[in-house]
């Protein structure tokens, strides 16, 4: 934290904050803009972030998603102590290793640029984007199945692209050659490079503006400032212990009801977690890296406490994490993890539900909890080369004190956009019979919970295969405080035998032409009793067919009729 005699005046701090936060943003979009893979593009599942020296996070583009805030100083930190004195202008790293790089799954390519002034290393612009596919056992890399590491994809060790400005082809011929579409992979590749070259121009004209001292002052100053404020945030908690626990669905191998367990202590300004008694790491690949569950903590306190709060180092200080080693949240080599984000949505409802004893009229009810994944991979008939169609989709947002919860969205730590209808059928050989809400699927309460989306997909002219990744498909997402749980989501396949239901976590299905393949994502939970929503809440409910008759007469008992 800066001495007092270290800190900027409020105006000057926030003018500086701003450029960085500008910056971040610029880059952020220029990935986006440049980027070849729908994933990047259109759905904007990437990450941009400033550091300094030490490899703190100083600021982050507003659209960065929030599972990322710990990953990008993962990297530096690794790139620090790998590197030391050999980093030098022009040098690019990349990484993507949870194990020994500091991410999160290997999907995840994160990239990091050292910032320089006057000769000096003064911090990096690192940026991270979701690859539609890493190589590994299955298409797109996220499948179910997965018992190690090695499974999933190229493992990326902390590693200079560039050299002095000098791009080491023969690292990118290795990365490109381990991936199933390699002239997409490339584009989003350069997309990256592109963003970290106009972070580092951007970054230049900062300094030249208002200095180095001052710039670096400014540095420590947000990162302190954001500390103060979040301490006082947790101030506002009553202090005391709270509790408690869910479980996940299963690992998609041999382990089932996996616990997630929680105690949240606080004591004045200070705020503990401990997540004694949670599940040893399982076989299949929804095990966590502890970056990835800091970044889910600190999501969800700030959501709860004070969501203007910017995410950056600040936060990371002052929250206290305990998580044995080895564990589902805190998992060691050679653990897959491909799909932690499921986990990381569970952690983030664990933490609300203990939240909820303490501060229920600022907490939401479980939201769709997880992370629903789809592939669909094959040749396309169009211009005989592979193709590998990777989507996350949203579900139902846990209702509120005060409304009900938004249907079909991404909530959490996955703030991505639902891929539009047109870019799939534009970009892929398939065809979107449906895109729809869940009917019923949001849980009943005096404010009900959010709705799930249920996409119906079929090839065309070939057959494709399909895998895919769900959670809250068994256990459904919980209602507070008499609110009632949303429904589970499901993988169903269609053809002329009828419909029937696929496991939840399927790997490699082969999908024929005039096959459908039907994803359901889990609703979300009510909050408060169903007698005690209003009359004209249940007209809008009867009105919108997002619920059926049938389904307002059982869960209501003032039921409008007609009309």
């Amino acid at each position: 934290m800066s001495n007092s005699a270290d800190q900027l005046d409020p105006i000057r701090l926030e003018i500086i904050a701003n450029g960085l936060r500008s910056i971040a943003d610029e880059c952020f979009i220029a990935l986006m803009r440049s980027a070849y893979s729908t994933n990047i593009k259109e759905r904007k599942d990437h990450s941009i972030a400033i550091l300094d020296k030490r490899g703190r996070l100083v600021v982050q583009a507003a659209l960065t998603l929030p599972i990322h805030i710990a990953s990008m100083s993962g990297l530096t930190t690794c790139v620090l102590e790998k590197y030391g004195v050999n980093i030098n202008e022009g040098d690019i790293f990349i990484g993507n290793d949870p194990h020994t790089a500091g991410g999160s799954h290997l999907p995840d390519i994160n990239y990091a640029m050292p910032l320089f002034a006057n000769g000096e290393l003064v911090g990096f612009v690192c940026n991270i984007a979701h690859h539609a596919d890493v190589g590994g056992m299955v298409h797109g890399s996220m499948a179910g199945g997965m018992s190690e590491i090695y499974q999933e994809g190229l493992r990326i060790p902390a590693i200079k692209l560039f050299n002095r400005g000098e791009l080491q082809t023969d690292i990118m011929d290795l990365l490109l050659l381990n991936v199933r579409v390699e002239e997409e992979r490339r584009g989003d590749h350069n997309a990256q490079i592109a963003s970290c070259k106009l972070g580092s121009r951007r970054f230049t004209e900062v300094v030249a503006s208002h200095g180095l001292s001052t710039v670096l002052t400014a540095f420590d100053n947000i990162i302190s400032r954001t500390s103060i404020r979040m301490r006082a945030a947790i101030k506002a908690i009553p202090d005391g212990s709270y509790e408690f626990s869910d479980f996940m669905d299963g690992d998609g191998i041999n382990t089932f009801d996996i616990p997630l367990c929680l105690k949240l202590t606080v004591n004045d300004d200070h705020i503990h977690l401990d997540f004694e008694g949670t599940s040893k790491q399982v076989s299949g690949n929804i095990n966590t890296t502890m970056n990835a569950i800091q970044a889910s903590v600190c999501y969800a306190l700030i959501a709860v406490l004070d969501s203007d709060v910017p995410s950056n180092q600040g936060v990371l200080d002052v929250v206290d994490i305990s998580v044995e080693p080895g564990t589902i949240l805190n998992s060691v080599y050679p653990a897959p993890v491909a799909a932690r984000a499921h986990t990381c949505q569970r952690v983030i409802d664990i933490v609300l539900g203990a939240l909820s004893k303490a501060l229920p009229d600022k907490v939401i009810a479980a939201a769709n909890g997880a992370n629903t994944t789809a592939v669909f991979s094959g040749i396309d008939p169009r211009s005989n080369k592979p193709y590998v169609y990777l989507e996350t989709l949203g579900g139902g947002m846990g209702a509120r004190a005060t409304k009900d919860g938004k249907d079909g969205v991404q909530v959490g730590i996955t703030n991505t956009s639902n891929l539009p209808v047109e870019a799939i059928e534009q970009e892929y050989p398939l065809r979107v019979e449906e895109y729809s809400l869940v009917g019923n699927s949001g849980g009943a309460g005096q404010y009900r919970g959010g709705m799930g989306i249920r996409r119906v997909l079929t090839p065309v002219g070939h057959e494709c295969d399909f895998n895919g990744a769900g959670e809250r498909f068994r256990y459904q997402p919980w209602g507070l405080f008499g609110g009632e749980d949303g429904a589970s989501g499901r993988f169903l396949i269609r053809d002329a035998e009828g419909e029937r239901r696929l496991d939840d976590k399927p790997n490699r299905v082969m999908v024929p032409v005039d096959t459908r393949i039907v994803v359901e994502t889990p609703g979300a939970g009510g909050y408060g009793p169903p007698a005690e929503r209003t009359s004209a809440a249940l007209k809008i409910d009867y009105k919108s067919g997002k619920y059926s008759a049938d389904f307002i007469d059982k869960h209501y008992k003032n039921t409008p009729k007609g009309g």
